[in-house]
């Protein structure tokens, strides 16, 4: 009766290659390469995400196209730029109403690296995900969820969950 009330639960899927963000209530998503276009510093305004960040960067003379999730070490190579990111991402699928309730997101960060990620990979993801806005961030290491899997709240054993 009252599900309007409740928070929007977010799925957010790290890669270099891509940032994916799904509304787990309303199956909505965007899924585009995680590129941001910026003016040159000092003033370094956002020109465009996603798919249209290069095409935002040929518009100004200086701007740089980064992608914050580039890096061979650490999937987390500009801490800045990822959380401008995926606040754009969110803002995109669930609009930017000041009434609307903090969402719940699931950071999933995808790739194996050698080791595993660190406690401070950790950390960055848990912080990317308050820095949106989030009520609640949970951290999840392994297979891709499905939404069932999520609303549930019944994690695969074969995979961490840190929250």
């Amino acid at each position: 009766m009252f599900d309007f009330i409740k928070p929007t639960i977010l799925y957010v899927q790290i890669s270099p290659e891509q940032l994916s963000v799904r509304d787990v209530k309303s199956g909505e998503s965007i899924s585009e390469v995680p590129e941001l276009a910026i003016t040159a510093a000092p003033d370094q305004k956002i020109l465009g995400v996603g798919a249209a960040a290069r095409s935002a960067a040929t518009s100004q003379i200086g701007a740089l196209v980064v992608n914050p999730f580039a890096h061979p070490r650490s999937l987390v190579s500009d801490f800045t730029a990822g959380q401008q990111l995926i606040k754009a991402f969110v803002s995109r699928l669930v609009g930017g109403s000041r009434l609307a309730m903090s969402p719940t997101i699931i950071i999933h960060p995808l790739g194996n690296p050698e080791g595993g990620f660190t406690q401070v990979e950790g950390r960055a993801f848990r912080e990317l995900g308050m820095g949106v806005g989030a009520a609640k961030v949970t951290l999840w290491y392994g297979d891709i969820l499905t939404d069932q899997e999520i609303l549930s709240h019944q994690f695969p054993s074969h995979g961490r969950i840190i929250e």
